[in-house]
C-alpha cells in the first residue's frame, strides 16, 4: 500500500487551521531536548541544509544534522546541474545519500530545487521553446518520479526565484523562452510525477511586504484560482545584521497562509559584517529568534529550515565578501547564542533553569606535543532542565583557552617546554557553569637549548587583491635549532600581527577598500623563536575612490558546459550615485545566456552591465548585487575576469 506523504489538497484546505504540517505529531518536550524534539512538540519542524562531502566525511557534522533536525534539504545535491548534467543521463548519488541519510534519522526531506535560472546546465538554456519545455517536463518527471514512493520525500521546491526585486517576473531564460506559462507547468508537472508530495514557489526577499512579495502573492493567488497545484510558499530569509530585520514577517506569513497555503522559512541564515563581536552575537541570535518566533504565530507555517548549521560550512564569506558568520554553530562545532535563542524560541521562551551542571572530573593529558596536547575528563551531568552544552577550558590565570561539546578537547598553539596548568568548567543550556574541576599540569616538548631562530623569510608578494582581501607569498624560512619550523606571523606597518600561516601563504580578509597595506612576514619555531623581519610588500586593496566604485565577481558554481557568476559585487565609493556600470571580459566562445538584476550588453569579448531601475541609487559605502550566466564550450574551465566599475 502506498504511504501517504500528506494529504489530500480538499483535506488540506480543511484542515489547514488546525494543523500546518500533518508529518509532525506535537508530543511534550524536556527543556534539555535536541532542538527537533521541541519543533515536533509545537506542531513544526527545524531543519537544515547538508552539504554532502561532510556528510560522508565528518563524524561531528553527521552527528549535529541526525541529532538536532527533523528535516533537512540538499543543498546542492537535487538540483539540476547535480543530477541531470547532460541530457538524458541523470545522476542521483548526492541525492539517494541525503535522502538514505534522513530516513535512516527519521527526518523528512524537502527537495531543492526544480526549475531555477541558476545552477542549470548549458545544454538546457539554448533550446528551442518546445525542446526547453520537454526538458523540463521530463527533467522533473523523473527526479520527483524517483523519490514519489518515498515517504521521506515530502515536498519540492518547483520553481525558484522568479521575481525580480521590482515585482517584474526576472528575465531568465526560461521566462525569455516560454513566458510565465513555464511556472503553471512545472507544477502540473510535479503533481503528475507525485500526486502526494507538497510543492513550494521559493524566493529570497519576500520576508517583508514588499513590491517582491506582493508580487508573488498575486502570482499565487492568480495560480491557484486557475487550479495550478501550488501547495505552499518558501521564504528564504537570507538576512544580515547590518539590515534591519523585517517586521511585517509574521503579518506577510499570515497573509499568504490567508491564501489557503502552506508556508515556511526555507533558507534562514543571519551573516555578520566584519567579525564577530557580543553584540553581533546577540543581535544575531535575536533575529534568529524573531523568525522562530514569527512561525510559531502562524499555523498554517510549517517550520524553520536553516541554510547549514555551522559556520565551516557557509555559504555566506564567499558569496558577501566581509561578511560571515551566519548560523548556529561556529566552525569548531560549537553552539552559538543563535542556537540558543533557536532553542528557548522554540521551547517557548527562556529558560528558568538556575542549577549548575556537576563538576567535571580532573583533565588528563595525552598526545603531549610541544605545541599542543589533548585533554579528556569525566563528563559531567545536568539536572536543571536545560541540558548539558559542554566544557569551557582555562588556565591557572582562569583566562578561558578552549571550548568543547563533548568531555575531551585538543589545545593547539602551545609553546614548547612550557608547564600548562589546567582545569575545566562544566555549562548548560541556560548559561550556568559547574565549579572549578580539580587542575592538573602538563609540560609540552621541545628543548629549551634550542635559542636558534628559523631563517629570514622571503619578501612576500601578493595577489588575488581584492577590495576587502589579498592572498600573500613568500619563500620559506628553515630551522636549524632542533624543534623544527612551526609557522609564520604576519604584521602590518605598526607591528601588529595580523595574521599567522603553518605555510608560507595566507589569505588575508576583512581590509578596506582603496587602502595601502604594508606588510612584513616573521617565521616561528616550535621553541618560540622569531626570525627577523622580512622585507616589506605594499599592495592597495580595490574599491572606490572618492566618488568612483569597484567590482568584484564570484563564480557560484560551473559545469563543463557553462558556469555561474552571482554574485558580481558593486561597491560604491564615498560618494552618492544614481547609476553605475561594470564592465568585464569574457574569453574566446563564452555566450551570456541569463543575467539578473542588471542590463547587459556585449561587443565582442567586453561585456557592459548597467544597473537596473531600483538598484542604481547607491549612497557613500553602499553596495548592490547582479549575477550572470555563460555558456562555454565543455572541453573550457576558463571564466569571465577583469571586472571594473565606472
Amino acid at each position: 500500500m502506498r504511504t501517504f506523504k500528506w494529504r489530500s489538497l480538499a483535506a488540506a484546505a480543511c484542515a489547514l487551521a488546525t494543523a500546518a504540517a500533518t508529518v509532525l505529531v506535537a508530543t511534550p518536550a524536556s527543556a534539555s531536548a535536541a532542538l527537533r524534539v521541541h519543533a515536533q512538540a509545537r506542531g513544526k519542524f527545524i531543519g537544515t541544509a547538508l552539504a554532502t562531502s561532510p556528510l560522508a566525511n565528518e563524524t561531528a557534522y553527521r552527528n549535529i544534522a541526525g541529532s538536532e533536525f527533523n528535516q533537512i534539504t540538499a543543498e546542492n545535491a537535487m538540483k539540476w546541474s547535480d543530477t541531470e548534467p547532460n541530457d538524458n543521463q541523470y545522476t542521483f548519488s548526492g541525492a539517494d545519500q541525503i535522502v538514505n541519510f534522513a530516513t535512516a534519522n527519521n527526518q523528512q526531506v524537502h527537495g531543492h530545487t526544480l526549475v531555477w535560472h541558476q545552477q542549470t546546465p548549458g545544454w538546457v538554456q539554448g533550446l528551442s521553446a518546445t525542446n526547453m519545455r520537454n526538458a523540463m517536463n521530463d527533467h522533473i518527471a523523473t527526479v520527483v518520479g524517483r523519490y514519489a514512493n518515498n515517504p521521506t520525500v515530502v515536498s519540492w521546491d518547483v520553481v525558484n526565484e522568479v521575481f525580480e526585486e521590482n515585482g517584474s517576473f526576472r528575465s531568465s531564460f526560461w521566462y525569455n523562452t516560454l513566458g510565465s506559462g513555464f511556472i503553471a507547468d512545472a507544477f502540473r508537472a510535479a503533481r503528475a510525477a507525485d500526486p502526494d508530495a507538497r510543492l513550494c514557489i521559493n524566493d529570497y526577499n519576500v520576508e517583508g511586504i514588499n513590491a517582491k512579495s506582493t508580487a508573488m502573492y498575486n502570482l499565487v493567488s492568480q495560480l491557484r484560482s486557475q487550479g495550478v497545484p501550488v501547495d505552499c510558499v518558501g521564504f528564504q530569509s537570507h538576512l544580515s545584521t547590518q539590515y534591519g530585520f523585517p517586521n511585517d514577517l509574521q503579518q506577510n506569513l499570515q497573509r499568504f497562509a490567508n491564501l489557503g497555503v502552506q508556508v515556511r522559512i526555507t533558507e534562514l541564515d543571519v551573516r555578520i559584517q566584519g567579525s564577530r563581536t557580543s553584540a553581533k552575537d546577540t543581535q544575531q541570535a535575536t533575529y534568529y529568534s524573531n523568525v522562530v518566533n514569527a512561525c510559531l504565530a502562524v499555523t498554517a507555517c510549517a517550520g524553520v529550515t536553516i541554510w547549514g548549521f555551522t559556520d565551516k560550512y557557509s555559504w555566506v564569506p564567499d558569496t558577501f565578501p566581509g561578511e560571515g558568520f551566519a548560523l548556529i554553530y561556529d566552525n569548531n562545532y560549537s553552539q552559538k547564542p543563535a542556537y540558543t535563542a533557536v532553542h528557548n524560541a522554540l521551547d517557548n521562551g527562556s529558560t528558568t533553569d538556575t542549577t549548575p551542571p556537576s563538576t567535571p572530573g580532573a583533565p588528563t593529558a595525552s598526545g603531549v606535543t610541544s605545541s599542543g596536547a589533548t585533554l579528556s575528563w569525566t563528563a559531567s551531568t545536568d539536572s536543571g532542565g536545560s541540558g548539558l552544552a559542554g566544557y569551557n577550558v582555562y588556565n591557572s590565570s582562569g583566562t578561558q583557552i578552549a571550548t568543547s561539546t563533548t568531555n575531551s578537547v585538543t589545545l593547539t598553539g602551545l609553546s614548547a617546554n612550557t608547564a600548562y596548568t589546567v582545569y575545566v568548567r562544566a555549562r548548560d543550556g541556560a548559561g550556568n557553569l559547574s565549579s572549578n574541576s580539580t587542575s592538573t599540569t602538563f609540560t609540552t616538548t621541545g628543548g629549551t637549548s634550542d635559542t636558534t631562530a628559523p631563517t629570514t623569510p622571503g619578501t612576500p608578494t601578493a595577489s588575488n587583491i581584492t577590495s576587502s582581501g589579498a592572498t600573500l607569498s613568500w619563500t620559506a624560512s628553515t630551522d636549524s635549532g632542533g624543534s623544527g619550523l612551526a609557522g609564520y606571523n604576519v604584521y602590518n606597518s605598526g607591528g601588529t600581527q595580523i595574521a599567522t600561516s603553518t605555510t608560507n601563504s595566507v589569505a588575508l580578509t576583512g581590509l578596506s577598500a582603496s587602502t595601502d597595506y604594508t606588510v612584513y612576514v616573521r617565521a616561528r619555531d616550535g621553541a618560540g623563536n622569531l626570525s627577523s623581519n622580512s622585507p616589506s610588500v605594499t599592495f592597495t586593496t580595490t574599491g572606490g575612490t572618492s566618488g568612483g566604485c569597484s567590482a568584484t565577481g564570484t563564480v557560484q558554481t560551473q559545469w563543463g558546459g557553462g558556469y555561474v557568476v552571482q554574485p558580481v559585487t558593486v561597491t560604491n565609493g564615498s560618494s552618492a550615485r544614481t547609476s553605475w556600470t561594470v564592465t568585464f571580459t569574457l574569453p574566446s566562445g563564452h555566450t551570456i545566456v541569463g543575467s539578473w538584476n542588471a542590463t547587459l550588453t556585449v561587443s565582442g569579448n567586453t561585456v557592459t552591465a548597467r544597473n537596473a531601475a531600483y538598484n542604481g541609487n547607491l549612497g557613500s559605502g553602499a553596495s548592490t548585487t547582479f549575477g550572470f550566466q555563460v555558456a562555454r564550450p565543455n572541453s573550457d574551465t576558463s571564466t569571465a575576469s577583469g571586472y571594473t566599475c565606472a
